[in-house]
């Protein structure tokens, strides 16, 4: 495959895992000089209101053109947005540039939006609306803590492992202005963790290289592992008291229903309030159906237990994955040590509180390279996670490498094949890549810098083929490599991949952090026999 045309996929992959977007429910009132029934306000009214607002008030000052009478472009719509709340969206053409929301019976403006945030809800900072109670700094940064202490070696001060451990945080700097609606600069902050990690994972992919001191120099491994048992069942917990499912969790709900009741996945109205949700592959849909089954959907987006119970099972699948890694690269004491870790970052917890299918990825991919020796093993889980959503695609030929390529090959296109096959629309795969990889190519995203800084095209070009050129590159260089050279590699390539991503989002932080964990992790010796190549 050309470079271009791998990095096109490779991007397209990524877009794909951007949440589908969920249009409001609105309803045009029957005259807008009388008040609907249930309102005390007029449409006009309501627009008089959102005319005083400081946003329209701008837009209005941009948007008056020349001419005999100097009339404004700006056109205002009046909605009925829920009970007791009007939405006046300002459009200029078709083209909606300012979104007030008024009280209908106090008249206050409750909120107005413009740029970005009027198309894109999540942008706007909305308190908890991504993992509710994860949001609070009361539990984040005890977290960050526990997620440290016990890697700090204080007689080692400038132990690289401290950096490394610190920089996986760093997406936190980010995520606070995101919540406060700032994503000018939330999405720039994210460049710079994405960079190092991606560069320290090229270098410990370059060759083997084993560090002196303790990984975990000072916290006995019983204490740990209480840890891991008793934050698994700290997080699962937290999960069904307090965690919400946002649109990614409910397309595998909705999905699942569908294939139980033997309704095609991709055509058609997928849900009246998901409209977009049949956006992923297979697989993403085929995980939630034991749950579904279990736990049905009632219909509607109500509190979807089977979404959690989804999420909570991705969730330990990748504990105990990165367990048995660490059992089989080395030690029990690096197997908890992976554990712990997982339990502790705050980002695994993010995806478990969003209640998204990311973790299903990292859950694949981890048991992937726990497989590792073998290649019908390996071939078979990276195609379920490539089936679920595409990313992973950009380590087939890292994996292929790993030995016995050709059987590799075999089990990871039969798998595939049988993964996505039986879900075939009528006009076949063209549809099937229309619905999901090319319905995704051309969307666009103010959550990259290339989505909000006009006049990067052409960085945008260089670095999308560099992308494709690294994944060829780790597949290539260096010759002979070990299972712990792989993670460091897998996760620079997946990094890479969303560092040309035109759409990023938090929750894609745990694709590469099982692999970053491993290759990191085992670089310190400890007792125990060595990493088998």
């Amino acid at each position: 495959m050309e470079l271009r045309a791998l990095a096109t996929a490779a991007l397209a992959a990524l877009a794909l895992a951007a949440p589908p977007a969920q249009a409001a429910e609105l309803e045009r009132p029957p005259q807008d000089d009388v008040a609907p029934a249930g309102f005390t306000m007029t449409a006009d009214e309501a627009t008089a209101v959102a005319r005083r607002d400081e946003k329209v008030r701008a837009a209005r000052r941009v948007n008056t053109g020349p001419g005999p009478l100097f009339t404004s472009r700006l056109r205002p719509t009046a909605y009925i947005r829920s009970p007791g709340r009007w939405q006046v969206s300002w459009f200029v053409g078709d083209d909606e540039v300012v979104q007030v929301h008024v009280d209908d019976r106090t008249g206050a403006i409750l909120e107005s939006w413009d740029g970005d945030q009027v198309a894109w809800r999540m942008a706007r900072g909305y308190e908890g609306a991504f993992g509710r109670k994860w949001n609070s700094p009361w539990l984040l940064v005890p977290l960050g803590l526990l997620f440290l202490l016990p890697f700090v070696d204080v007689r080692r001060p400038l132990r690289l492992l401290h950096l490394d451990l610190l920089v996986l945080l760093g997406f936190g700097v980010s995520h606070v202005f995101f919540n406060r609606g700032e994503i000018g600069l939330s999405v720039p902050l994210v460049y710079p963790v994405l960079l190092y990690l991606g560069a320290r994972m090229l270098w410990e992919g370059r060759r083997r290289r084993e560090r002196d001191g303790a990984l975990v120099p000072h916290v006995p491994l019983g204490a740990m592992a209480f840890g891991v048992i008793f934050l698994a069942g700290f997080r699962a917990g937290l999960n069904i008291l307090d965690s919400n499912v946002i649109d990614v969790g409910y397309s595998g709900v909705i999905g699942a229903d569908r294939i139980a009741d033997g309704e095609p996945l991709y055509e058609g109205e997928f849900a009246p309030d998901n409209q977009s949700g049949n956006v992923y592959g297979p697989v993403a849909y085929l995980a939630y159906l034991p749950f579904e089954q279990l736990l049905p959907w009632s219909g509607s987006w109500d509190d979807l237990p089977a979404a959690h119970a989804a999420a909570i099972a991705f969730d330990l699948l990748t504990l105990a994955g990165l367990y048995v890694l660490g059992v089989r690269l080395r030690s029990r004491a690096l197997g908890v040590a992976l554990a712990y870790a997982w339990a502790t970052f705050p980002y695994s917890l993010f995806a478990l509180s969003t209640n998204s299918n990311d973790t299903l990825v990292a859950a694949l991919l981890v048991w992937a390279l726990v497989g590792a020796a073998s290649p019908v093993a390996r071939g078979a889980l990276l195609a379920f996670a490539s089936a679920a959503k595409f990313a992973p695609l950009a380590l087939v030929p890292l994996f292929a490498r790993l030995g016995r390529p050709l059987r590799f090959a075999v089990a990871f296109l039969l798998v595939t094949a049988a993964a996505v096959l039986p879900f075939l629309p009528d006009g076949g795969l063209r549809d099937l890549y229309d619905t999901t990889l090319g319905f995704h190519a051309g969307r666009e995203s103010p959550f990259s810098v290339w989505g909000q800084e006009d006049g990067l095209d052409w960085l945008h070009a260089i670095v999308k083929v560099a992308v494709a050129a690294l994944a060829v590159a780790v597949a290539v260089f260096p010759r002979d490599r070990d299972v712990v050279q792989t993670a460091a590699l897998g996760a620079a390539a997946l990094i890479a991949l969303q560092l040309a991503a035109v759409h990023w989002f938090y929750l894609y932080v745990v694709w590469f952090t099982p692999f970053v964990l491993a290759a990191l992790f085992a670089a310190h010796r400890d007792a125990g026999r060595r990493v088998p190549a």
